[in-house]
This record gives C-alpha cells, sequence and structure tokens, in this order.
C-alpha cells in the first residue's frame, strides 16, 4: 500500500525554503488542476511561467514518452539528435550562432556571466571584469545570479558575494551610464522584470543599454528566462523591442514543464568557449531537448503568437473592470501574458494575501514582491478558462477589500 501524503508532510520533510499552498495538485488537464480532494483550479500562474502550453499536452507528453522509449541520457562525452535539432530550430529562429544547454534560467544565466569575462578576459585583458545589473533584477539563485539580481533580500546572509558588480536603475539609462564604462564586460538586463514587479523596459532604456555596450565594447546580456518563448507575443522579448543582444538567456517555457535552459550566443562571443571551460552534465540531456523541440514547433508559429496578444486584451480589459470594480488595483502593466496588477496603496505589502484568497476560490495567481499580482497562464488558454478564472478571481478581490475570509 502507498504511503498516504498530506501538505503536513512538506513541513516535516522538506527543508523550509519555500512555503508552498495548503492544497496539493495530483493532476491537470490544459489550464485546469485538481487536488487531492478533487477540487478544481484554473492556472492563471502556469508554473511560473513555465507551463506554456498547459498540462499534460498530448503533444509532449507524446515527445517525451518516444525518447524515453529510446534512451535517456548519455553524459556530455556524446551528443544526441533531439539537442542538435533543437539547436538548429533555435539558431533558424534567433539571432544566435551557438547554443549551450544547461537545466535551469540560473545556469544558462551563470553561463552568460562566466562567458562575458572570459571574452573579456581574452580579448582585453583581466581588468574588464565589472558587470552592470539593475535593481529588483531576479537572474537565478547561485552565488554568482543572486549577487547580480539587484534585491538584497536574497543576497544579504550569503556574502561576501562576487566582487565586481554594481547596480543601476532600471528603466534609468543616466543611472546605466554612469556605471558603464570601459572596465565593463557585461551589462545583464531583463526586458521584463518579472520577480521584480511585472515592469517592461522602455524600448529607449534598452537602445540606450545596446548603443552603451557597443561604445565600451561591452556584451549586452538579454535575461529572457522569465519573458521568452512567446510570452510576450514574439518568440523573444527582444524582437519585441527590435534590440539584439549579444548574449540571451532562456529557460522556464523553453521545456514546457520538463527543465532545460539555454545560452544563446554570437559566433564571436561562443568562441571564447572551448572544450573544459563550462559544462553540465544533465544539460541538453534528449528527454529535455525532444520536449522542447517540440515546444518550439507548437509555439513558434503566427497563430499562436498573435493569440497571447488577444489574450493580453482579453485579461487586461477584464481586470481593468475589476479593478474598477473593487478599487483592489492602481494600475496594470506588462507584455502579452505576463501581466501585474499592482495593489491600490491602500493595500500595500498584501499581494500574498490576496493569492491566498484567489486560491480558496479556485484560481491560482503569482505575486512578484509585496505588492504586485502577476499572472503568466498558458499562451493557449481558452476564452472560457480566463472568463471563469477571473471570475473566482472577482470574489477573492471582493472578499479581499471586504477584509472577510468567508
Amino acid at each position: 500500500m502507498s504511503q498516504s501524503i498530506t501538505r503536513d508532510n512538506f513541513d516535516e520533510w522538506m527543508m523550509p525554503v519555500y512555503a508552498p499552498a495548503s492544497f496539493i495538485p495530483v493532476r491537470g488537464e490544459g489550464s485546469r488542476l485538481w487536488d487531492q480532494q478533487g477540487k478544481d483550479y484554473i492556472d492563471f500562474a502556469g508554473g511560473i511561467a513555465v507551463n506554456a502550453l498547459g498540462h499534460a499536452h498530448p503533444a509532449l507528453n507524446r515527445a517525451l514518452k518516444e525518447q524515453a522509449d529510446k534512451f535517456w541520457h548519455t553524459g556530455n562525452g556524446y551528443t544526441n539528435e533531439p539537442v542538435l535539432r533543437l539547436a538548429k530550430r533555435l539558431i533558424d529562429a534567433t539571432f544566435a550562432d551557438r547554443v549551450f544547454f544547461c537545466n535551469s534560467g540560473a545556469e544558462a544565466n551563470e553561463a552568460a556571466l562566466k562567458l562575458a569575462r572570459k571574452y573579456a578576459h581574452d580579448h582585453t585583458g583581466p581588468h574588464k571584469s565589472g558587470i552592470v545589473a539593475f535593481n529588483n533584477a531576479f537572474h537565478g539563485r547561485t552565488l554568482f545570479t543572486v549577487s547580480a539580481g539587484g534585491q538584497p533580500a536574497y543576497s544579504r546572509d550569503f556574502a561576501p558575494l562576487p566582487p565586481g558588480i554594481r547596480h543601476a536603475v532600471f528603466n534609468d539609462l543616466a543611472s546605466a551610464r554612469e556605471l558603464i564604462n570601459d572596465d565593463t564586460c557585461a551589462v545583464i538586463v531583463e526586458p521584463i522584470q518579472g520577480e521584480g514587479g511585472v515592469v517592461p523596459a522602455e524600448p529607449a532604456f534598452l537602445r540606450g543599454l545596446r548603443e552603451l555596450c557597443d561604445r565600451h565594447q561591452a556584451l549586452l546580456i538579454f535575461d529572457e528566462v522569465q519573458s521568452g518563448v512567446g510570452r510576450t507575443g514574439e518568440l523573444y522579448a527582444y524582437m519585441h523591442y527590435g534590440v539584439t543582444p549579444d548574449l540571451l538567456t532562456t529557460a522556464k517555457a523553453l521545456g514546457g514543464g520538463f527543465p532545460i535552459g539555454a545560452l544563446l550566443a554570437s559566433e564571436a562571443c561562443a568562441s571564447v568557449m572551448t572544450v573544459g571551460t563550462h559544462g553540465t552534465t544533465y544539460g541538453g540531456n534528449p528527454l529535455a531537448s525532444a520536449v522542447a523541440g517540440e515546444v518550439l514547433t507548437l509555439i513558434n508559429r503566427q497563430e499562436v503568437l498573435n493569440g497571447v496578444k488577444q489574450r493580453h486584451q482579453w485579461f487586461c480589459e477584464r481586470l481593468q473592470a475589476i479593478g474598477q470594480q473593487t478599487g483592489v488595483f492602481k494600475g496594470i502593466r506588462g507584455l502579452g501574458l505576463l501581466i501585474g496588477c499592482v495593489l491600490d496603496d491602500r493595500y500595500a505589502g498584501r499581494a500574498k494575501e490576496l493569492s491566498m484568497l484567489a486560491a480558496q476560490e479556485g484560481v491560482m495567481v503569482l505575486i512578484a514582491g509585496g505588492n504586485v499580482i502577476r499572472f503568466a497562464p498558458a499562451l493557449i488558454i481558452s476564452e472560457e478558462e480566463i472568463t471563469a478564472g477571473l471570475d473566482r478571481f472577482t470574489r477573492a478581490c471582493e472578499r479581499f477589500v471586504s477584509g472577510g475570509s468567508s
């Protein structure tokens, strides 16, 4: 007989670095999940912008099972067909000439920052090692990437941190200009700050960063871990802005729920990484690569990307109405299906409370700090699921502003 599992077991057995919801999902289909008691939830969280095609998508299931019946893993002493096909798809669809595969967004960003320092070391010298990042950014949880992320709450307990990283104000080109100089090897930026509050970059800001990097021979890194793979209505957000980086990191939605990350690079940048300079045991394994290849095939189609833009309108129109009806929000921002609702000042710091009420009503949402409710649903979520989910969210907002939990 299998062991009975409850939410209390998390508190007994797991390292307490998360505070998960009170329910345990056990089954999913499309944009719905069911918990152990059979209650259904409409999923507007998308596994934190991961489940771009929803849950249990039949094409992804088929790709995984077909590869699982062949072989799972060999290590990086060998290559495989799925990873080579995936690399070619990414190269054909983007600015990139070369790809490095890993297992997560943090690893992709770690690889990008290492590459940037090696590029500067090889072309200029060891003094050119400075990295400019931005306040309220999030680039991962490794020591290097948590240092680049401009959120001290995530890094201050792990000092001493890697040196040579300075933070400018996001969307403030003058602030960046003060820090970027000839000793800068890289500038890393999210086209849309996700964890930092769902804040899109202004086009002039990204254009200015591109110009500053060119002037000072620094590499421009776009962290598209959250904004990539169709999330904004373009395959990658740099296409929306018309600004091309030297390096781009991608993960989350790339595997549709199966762990995979990638660093995309121009030929000139990639050439500094030679045998032995970097690596990963699991990166580019055939299982992840087969699934990610199917994800790209399904998402990188104009009808899907246009559908993201249409769904953005559906969400924003209804969320604006909810805000007017309840007074809970003072603004809505974002691109595509990465949307943030900023709480009115009266409710500052209470986003988690509202998200928990939403779960009670049967809809899963995210937060982005204490003041923003974040939506990152499947890119193909149906209009009916959007309507039903926002009906549930409306009830949660009404309970929230009335101060009631019943």
